[in-house]
């Protein structure tokens, strides 16, 4: 087997490994996201950046308009609740079928807001028809490929002049095998891909989306990173369509 067929198996496995792992785990892990247990941050290169309301809070101030998507909302849909409870128009979508129903059962007033859908596969919405998209933490799942050839471009395509993109992942290169504590007194070992920022920002680029620059101060902006954990670092930034 070539090089090639061993990366495409790991590519399926990892896959594989994730939309099994949130059918077994959702409520778990739903759980753990509302009560932001596992949302504090370690080892931060911005001294504003504590956890997940940073960025949250961040985001929201950075859209120019009040209609928002999270792109791979996870288990009870967290943050599509939370935006709308901003005042936004928020939608959310998610490959496991199971993480939407877990969030209509724990939110009915976005029940109507949130579904299935890949994003491996063209977004089911208009061009130009979001202010805000958050995606965190779910690129690590899908492949090279798929993030470059659909998951970016659809991104764009979806996102309004103006409009901004929170985009957070596992930094680094390759395939990543990890045992998550959160999940057993053994943990759960869990495959994640990694990413090079400064690719996807390439990418993000020449889709006419630009890096929001860190301006000093309070504000976060630029590349910003943070350990979890288990640990594993992350990369996080946010970029505006031209």
């Amino acid at each position: 087997m070539g090089r090639s067929d061993n990366l495409l198996k790991g590519w399926f496995h990892m896959q594989f490994e994730s939309l099994e792992f949130y059918r077994e785990h959702g409520k778990r892990y739903s759980q753990m996201s509302h009560e932001f247990s596992h949302s504090k941050y370690d080892d931060v290169s911005h001294p504003r950046l504590n956890g997940d309301m940073d960025l949250l809070n961040r985001a929201r101030n950075l859209a120019p308009g009040k209609r928002s998507l999270d792109a791979g909302c996870g288990a009870g849909a967290r943050d599509v609740a939370l935006f709308h409870s901003w005042g936004f128009d928020a939608h959310g979508i998610d490959a496991v079928e199971e993480n939407i129903k877990l969030g209509k059962a724990e939110h009915p007033e976005i029940a109507d807001k949130i579904g299935v859908a890949d994003l491996r596969e063209p977004l089911p919405y208009k061009s130009e028809f979001f202010d805000l998209i958050l995606c965190n933490a779910v690129i690590q799942h899908l492949s090279p490929q798929d993030v470059e050839e659909t998951t970016i471009p659809e991104f764009a395509r979806v996102l309004a002049p103006g409009g901004v993109l929170q985009l957070m992942f596992k930094v680094g290169s390759g395939i990543a095998e990890v045992s998550d504590p959160a999940f057993g007194n053994d943990g759960v070992a869990r495959l994640f891909q990694l990413y090079d920022e400064h690719r996807l920002l390439s990418m993000l680029d020449e889709s006419g989306c630009s890096l929001v620059e860190d301006e000093g101060g309070d504000k976060l902006g630029g590349l910003l990173y943070f350990t979890d954990h288990k640990p594993m670092r992350y990369c996080v930034f946010w970029v505006r369509k031209n």
